[in-house]
């Protein structure tokens, strides 16, 4: 499994982990991980640990949200994290890659 693509049936343009699990390969959490930037400290954009092989997704300056098997991380452009239920990805509202 590696990242692909993620985002609305109109464009497919987030860097994206599909789906998660736990078993996912500690090198793809990692590089969705060191894409996820702190929104709001242009000094030091990189938000170390954003993202945990554990399933856990730190929202920069926001909360925690907890990334069930099946789920989808991406980030946008500016490295901000999106989340998409397994039950919403598998909508017609998006389209992914593998």
């Amino acid at each position: 499994m590696a990242t692909g693509t993620l985002g609305t049936a109109a464009t497919t343009t987030l860097t994206s982990l599909n789906p998660w699990t736990a078993s996912t390969a500690p090198a793809d959490v990692a590089s969705i991980g060191i894409a996820i930037l702190n929104d709001l400290n242009v000094n030091h954009p990189i938000f170390p640990g954003a993202f945990a092989q554990n399933g856990l997704l730190y929202v920069p300056n926001r909360g925690v949200l907890r990334v069930l098997p099946g789920d989808y991380v991406g980030v946008d452009p500016n490295g901000w994290p999106i989340l998409v239920s397994k039950n919403s990805i598998a909508g017609s509202g998006w389209s992914h890659s593998p």
